[in-house]
């Protein structure tokens, strides 16, 4: 279970590579956690940490204005590489709420979205917009509304994205595939005492 996904307005964090791939996301040394909690420490480990454990100033992540993003703004091709459901576990466990890029890994779009993290997908030009715009103001805050599958932007321009209506109302309820199905228990049992008195058993 998650957290219902309600409207988010923040500002966006900007790391603008391709082809981001899961081990960069989250090292598969923390592969071995089975528990969420504070994985979000372990989020761009490589490139967040010296190797003594001290933070890289120039890492987008320790900046001062990067505290409080739940918006994570990121080149083509975000979540390629193997399958590992911590990438969306970190990135939530850091705050995220959203990534934002041209295109998602259709594996790691499905593990977000399984996990309360909903990858939003625009076209070249938004996209081109939104890094001005950050570079530009990195404080601008971006509104997201999942209901109306609708991100707006500071001078007021909105786009849509796209989103199965599946995963939409999951997010939109804060639950999984199981939880879905459950939330349908005394319809399935109704239909089940129906069938077995049709069958006389």
């Amino acid at each position: 279970m998650t957290a219902h996904f309600t409207p988010v307005k923040s500002h966006a964090v900007a790391i603008p590579s391709n082809d981001i791939d899961t081990d960069q996301i989250v090292p598969a040394r923390y592969l071995k956690m089975t528990d969420k909690a504070g994985l979000g420490a372990a989020l761009f480990a490589d490139w967040r940490y010296n190797p003594d454990g001290s933070p890289k100033p120039e890492f987008v992540l320790n900046a001062p204005n990067a505290r409080g993003a739940q918006i994570l703004l990121v080149g083509d091709n975000f979540g390629c590489g193997s399958s590992r459901e911590h990438a969306p576990w970190a990135l939530t466990g850091y705050g995220f709420r959203a990534v934002v890029s041209t295109s998602f890994a259709d594996i790691f779009r499905n593990n977000a979205l399984k996990n309360g993290l909903l990858p939003i997908v625009v076209d070249g030009d938004v996209h081109g917009e939104l890094m001005s715009l950050v570079a530009r103001t990195p404080q601008a805050e971006l509104t997201i509304d999942l209901e109306r599958q609708t991100l707006t932007l500071p001078t007021g321009r909105t786009v849509s994205f796209p989103i199965d209506p599946f995963s939409k109302t999951c997010l939109l309820e804060g639950t999984d595939e199981l939880g879905y199905l459950l939330s349908f228990e005394r319809e399935i049992a109704a239909f089940e005492d129906g069938e077995s008195s049709r069958s006389g058993t």
